[in-house]
């Protein structure tokens, strides 16, 4: 090669060369960053410590509301109906008018039985006084043993009469005092059975109308045997604490899920098992001031019936419940990894769960953060702090 031909590629050497320098540089640079890029840290989770904690052992039962007292008013005299004396649905107190049979007849039965019982006493008044002459008459002999003997019947007899009288007297007098026919006990009353009008009382005592009193008020619900004999179990094998006597309180949900805001108190259990369902009949009494509860209503009554010393309770935002109705929640290992754990978890006390199985004492629960884990993922667990316990920071957004 000439020196012509050397001085023009001479130029383009030195720059492929330049040129592959550069590019050696970036890649090695480019290695470089990659291995200053640090990874990313393990997100952070709220957790909180099993615990025993003594809790109520409850059981939700289902029941129906019934009336402490129910009277049905009745027409004990036959009688025409003259009026109502009352509103239908309100309240009436015992003793209170409600409705009038027409009195004419049976007014006129009382004065009748009142003038024979003054017809006996005047009968009775005159063969007494015979008997009392006669008596002085047949010891001198002025009359025989035998008009004494007859006279002294005659007054026994008129006696008697006397005491019919006196009997047909009160009998009248009653009926006469049934044609106005009052509540017998206090309570709500319901609508009128009859019409005024109508003949009531005839060879029958007819139902005019229903009082029931509805504060307190009972809730009437039943139980399984099966459980009661394992809980009997459960406290003679020391695992719960019996609930002491007249203290198991009860809780009312109502059809609207709702919890009615007064608590009863258990009245009794039956000592009979029905043959036909296997269940004991269990009685609870509600105080029920402003009358929200009604005969005949459903209800689930939560009962208190033993407590549990080393209950274990989680919150219910830790547990996870799937769709065959099992129960799981995420567990923080010693090394901070998380394990999936299946629980029993069947039955809820407020806003927490309780734990029959699958927990121990001191492990940590995840609480917060459940949506950026999975099992085996290394985590940061820091306490849990309620929301609104919390800083504003820590708060969930809404």
């Amino acid at each position: 090669m000439n020196r012509i031909e050397q001085k023009i590629f001479r130029p383009h050497r030195r720059e492929i060369i330049l040129g592959a320098t550069l590019a050696v540089v970036a890649v090695l640079f480019a290695g470089c960053g990659k291995k200053a890029a640090s990874p990313p840290p393990p997100p952070e989770v709220g957790v909180v410590t099993v615990a025993t904690e003594p809790l109520p052992v409850t059981t939700e039962l289902p029941g129906r509301i019934d009336a402490v007292r129910t009277a049905e008013v009745r027409a004990r005299v036959a009688g025409i109906l003259l009026k109502e004396n009352y509103v239908e649905g309100s309240d009436v107190k015992a003793g209170d008018l409600l409705f009038q049979i027409d009195p004419a007849p049976l007014q006129a039965s009382y004065d009748s039985a009142q003038a024979a019982l003054a017809k006996a006493d005047a009968s009775l008044k005159q063969t007494q006084a015979q008997a009392d002459r006669y008596q002085v008459l047949v010891k001198i002999h002025a009359v025989s043993q035998q008009d004494f003997d007859n006279a002294v019947s005659a007054a026994a007899q008129g006696n008697a009469d006397v005491l019919t009288a006196k009997a047909n007297v009160e009998t009248a007098g009653l009926n006469l005092g049934y044609a106005t026919v009052t509540a017998p006990i206090s309570g709500r009353i319901g609508k009128a059975l009859v019409t005024e009008g109508a003949l009531v009382g005839q060879n029958e005592t007819t139902e005019l109308a229903v009082i029931q009193q509805l504060d307190p008020i009972y809730f009437d619900f039943t139980e399984s045997s099966v459980d009661v004999l394992r809980l009997r179990k459960q406290l003679a094998a020391g695992q719960l604490q019996s609930v002491a006597p007249g203290a198991a309180k009860i809780t009312l949900l109502l059809e609207d899920g709702s919890v009615y805001p007064h608590d009863g108190k258990l009245l009794f259990s039956d000592i009979t098992v029905d043959p036909t369902t296997g269940m004991i009949t269990l009685r609870a009494e509600f105080p029920n001031p402003d009358d929200e509860l009604l005969p005949g209503m459903f209800a689930r009554g939560r009962l208190e019936q033993a407590v549990n010393d080393q209950a274990i309770a989680v919150s219910q935002r830790a547990v996870v419940h799937g769709a065959d109705g099992g129960a799981t929640v995420f567990v923080v290992t010693p090394d901070n990894k998380i394990e999936v754990r299946s629980v029993k978890a069947d039955t809820a006390l407020g806003d927490k769960w309780i734990v029959t199985s699958g927990l121990k004492t001191g492990e940590r629960v995840v609480v917060e953060g459940l949506q950026k884990i999975k099992p085996g993922m290394t985590v940061n667990p820091v306490p849990f702090v309620p929301a609104t316990n919390a800083p504003a920071a820590m708060q969930p957004n809404s």
